[in-house]
């Protein structure tokens, strides 16, 4: 793979900070955008913009074709199948809150449990809480082991309660890289009589992701986070179970019949999509999957554990940091997240910024992981493809410096 043309398909890269080459180390909060997804978003809206499905008119006809051929794209992209599985939607929070409040509304009884684990992003910590005050329900969590890996004993005597009805877990921790065993804790959910849901946010642009081999029930990501554009995320669910969950939100699109007295709904995907749908977002989305796939995710997946490997090596070799989550000797996602002596994350991120390096600081949306391991909040760095060895060369000097300069 020729990365050096890869990284050149991204022209916000090709800039300075601070009178630094820019060094974007933030991908685990977002990704970079390349050409092909700018110009996706260009050419719709000076030729095909219009509102989808019920207009005759030419250009309605168009922006339906990209629409829900962005649809297809995205079921073959996670080995769904059928289109009809794929519901869009704002993102992994808006997905993840679709199920919550359509699915758990009607299902969730006193006494039974939602299972997740403790280091679960903050969007699927929250709807789950809100959806167990409405229902009596309650939230029970796997905990973690010291190296950051869940604690799989734990999971299996929760789930032998026969209380839990939903499992909803992360892929890759956003904090931590840890990559959980989801095709197994989704096979233990099912045999317990549970349903699974699996966060792909971390996942998704990095590695290949099948919703056949993970055996989920559900499984939601961001466009945002694979090289595609904001406010545009991923619901996909199993069909039969889809059209069994009620709607969420109501008005045009999503109806068969309405009178002034009551209404029927159609089949999902259209169910769960009231009103105009991210039609741009989805074209952009669609143009982010060809070229993730005519880079191909196995060799993303193998560029991203070389960069970690090489980071790994590099922070350990500075004194007083300690980076949270599994050894080196393990795959984990593509981010290092850590804490520096002497040096609050802030002043790191502070220090970095004025050398050109982006990172990022505080919980990370993870505040129970931050209290699992005794820190307030700590300091990411977190790579993609389009990141050069050089890169992280440079954040290896710079932590040097940082460490020099905060610990006398």
């Amino acid at each position: 793979m020729d990365w050096d043309a890869v990284r050149a398909e991204f022209p916000i890269l090709d800039q300075e900070v601070k009178g630094q080459p820019l060094v974007y180390l933030d991908n685990a909060a977002t990704s970079q955008k390349p050409r092909a997804v700018i110009q996706a978003l260009v050419d719709f809206y000076t030729r095909d913009n219009a509102n989808v499905h019920r207009g005759l008119h030419e250009l309605s006809h168009r922006a339906t074709l990209r629409y829900e051929g962005a649809r297809e794209k995205v079921a073959a992209f996670i080995g769904a199948a059928s289109e009809r599985e794929v519901i869009f939607t704002r993102g992994t929070t808006e997905a993840i809150n679709l199920v919550a409040q359509a699915w758990a509304g009607t299902q969730l009884q006193p006494g039974d449990a939602i299972l997740i684990t403790g280091m679960e992003h903050h969007s699927n910590i929250v709807p789950w809480q809100l959806a167990a005050e409405r229902s009596g329900a309650v939230v029970r969590h796997i905990p973690l082991r010291d190296d950051g890996t869940l604690d799989l004993e734990a999971a299996r005597a929760e789930l032998a309660t026969g209380r839990v009805k939903l499992l909803s877990c992360t892929h890759i921790s956003n904090s931590l890289g840890v990559v959980n065993p989801v095709a197994d804790l989704c096979a233990m959910a099912r045999a317990a009589g549970a349903l699974s849901l699996v966060d792909a946010a971390q996942s998704i642009g990095h590695r290949p992701v099948s919703v056949t081999e993970i055996g989920c029930d559900w499984l939601v990501f961001s466009g945002h986070k694979m090289v595609g554009p904001t406010g545009i995320g991923v619901l996909w669910g199993r069909e039969d179970l889809l059209n069994e969950m009620p709607p969420w939100q109501g008005g045009g699109e999503m109806i068969s019949k309405v009178t002034l007295e009551s209404s029927t709904f159609k089949k999902a995907p259209a169910r769960f999509e009231a009103g105009t749908p991210p039609i741009a977002e989805a074209v952009g989305l669609a143009a982010a999957i060809d070229f993730l796939e005519q880079v191909g995710r196995a060799a993303i997946w193998e560029h991203d554990q070389q960069l970690t490997r090489q980071a790994r090596a590099l922070l350990d070799a500075v004194p007083g940091l300690h980076v949270l989550g599994p050894g080196a000797e393990v795959e984990r996602g593509a981010l290092l997240s850590f804490t520096l002596e002497g040096a609050h994350p802030h002043d790191v991120v502070t220090v970095a910024d004025e050398q050109g390096v982006a990172l990022r600081a505080g919980h990370h949306c993870t505040q129970p992981v931050m209290r699992r391991f005794g820190v307030p909040s700590t300091t990411r760095a977190s790579f993609y493809f389009y990141n050069t060895p050089a890169e992280v060369e440079r954040l290896g000097e710079m932590l040097l410096d940082a460490a020099r300069f905060f610990q006398g």
